[in-house]
């Protein structure tokens, strides 16, 4: 239940104590009673606001997040609003609060237009939050919606603003969320020389765990700055498996638009590294590949800019290529997993010293993907290098793992 603060009254105008609490009570009461009837249902942690909005309550509080940081159709923030928490500052990840920018889009600091609460980019050169947007606040709060690969950098941002909290002595809570792409663990385990924003941790591609299961694994791994740890509180989804599959209510980053491409995901980002198009600057990114000088498939396409990527690869030029938007199916996408099969065809068609871009190590975290690829071996064999890893991490997560594998 959402309480309108345009047609209920100002809870500031109540004594602050009781109004707190009667709102809190008329949130919590849906969610449990969804809790014992819809067994089905999804509770992600930002619902269960009797589990951390006592945390807030008298406290400064600021609030990591994104356009997917939602309790049903109202933003977070909103909600504390209207609860009386003193939201002082959004920090935001890659894509800016409300999610609007391009994918490596510099945003800067800036006053939201909504709530005039100072929103603080987390994303370009000022990745970390640094102590003097920290030192002021009580308690940070994390929610954003992620997808479960090594290389979407919202995880990334956690770490840092878990860095920042440990060296601050903040104490941290992450809402978690499901893990869309939780049901499975595939690909290159990162090696350190290839340490990155777009892979930080020594985790497989797909990870198959939810954003507060990574948290508790980045502190008990002591992968932080120094070996530090956190003060850490996970507030879990009810009703979430590792065997859920969870459809995203409201699309991740501009390029994601669907399931679909949060599927294929795992698989196509690897020709970000390469001279290929992933659809970016059409209405079907991480659906489609293609490039001008592929021969022998019948799709075409041209990337323009569009709300999503103002100035996407291969911009203007014809690209020939596929179209995965409906085969094969999802359940056949599931059972490939990490499917290296569509950057081994642009490779042998279009091959040469400049196929890689730099960043490809960086996106797979080794050099034996790269290195097996130019030495002609096909998808299945460079899989079953990185076998004997996923095997390693999957006994090493444990620990840290919040729901029933």
């Amino acid at each position: 239940m959402w309480i309108n603060p345009e047609i209920w009254p100002n809870p500031l105008r109540w004594n602050k104590t009781a109004a707190f609490w009667v709102l809190l009570l008329l949130l919590c009461v849906p969610f449990t009673m969804t809790a014992q009837t819809r067994t089905d249902k999804v509770i992600v942690g930002a619902q269960r606001t009797e589990a951390y909005l006592p945390r807030l309550q008298g406290k400064k509080v600021g609030i990591l997040t994104n356009h997917t940081g939602r309790i049903g159709s109202t933003h977070l923030v909103d909600t504390l609003l209207a609860l009386g928490i003193d939201v002082q500052t959004v920090f935001a990840p890659e894509h800016g609060f409300r999610g609007e920018a391009d994918a490596g889009e510099k945003v800067d600091t800036y006053r939201d237009a909504k709530t005039g609460i100072r929103v603080v980019s987390l994303y370009g050169a000022n990745k970390k939050a640094k102590a003097q947007d920290i030192q002021p606040l009580d308690v940070i709060l994390f929610d954003i919606q992620d997808v479960g690969l090594r290389y979407y950098t919202y995880l990334s941002s956690m770490h840092y603003m878990m860095e920042s909290c440990a060296e601050n002595h903040k104490p941290l809570i992450v809402l978690d969320r499901p893990n869309p792409n939780g049901f499975y663990v595939d690909g290159p385990v990162l090696e350190a020389k290839h340490r990155s924003f777009v892979g930080m941790h020594p985790i497989p591609v797909v990870h198959g765990m939810t954003l507060g299961e990574l948290a508790r694994m980045i502190n008990g791994e002591g992968w932080l700055a120094n070996g530090e740890t956190c003060t850490l509180t996970v507030i879990p989804c009810l009703n979430y498996t590792h065997q859920t599959r969870y459809e995203l209510p409201i699309k991740p980053s501009p390029n994601l638009p669907n399931m679909r491409a949060i599927y294929l995901y795992s698989s196509l980002c690897f020709l970000e590294g390469t001279p290929v198009s992933v659809g970016r600057g059409t209405d079907y990114p991480f659906q489609i590949f293609g490039h001008p000088g592929l021969l022998g498939m019948d799709y075409t396409f041209t990337p323009q800019p569009n709300e999503g990527s103002k100035n996407p690869p291969l911009k203007g030029q014809p690209c020939r290529g596929m179209d995965l938007r409906k085969e094969p199916a999802d359940s056949t996408l599931w059972a490939r997993g990490v499917d290296l099969s569509y950057v081994i065809l642009c490779y042998r068609q279009l091959g040469g010293e400049k196929f890689f871009l730099p960043i490809f190590n960086k996106l797979t975290g080794t050099d034996y993907v790269r290195e097996m690829i130019v030495a002609g071996a096909d998808a299945q064999t460079i899989r079953a290098r990185w076998k004997e890893d996923v095997e390693r991490f999957r006994i090493q997560r444990k620990p840290y793992l919040l729901y029933e594998e």
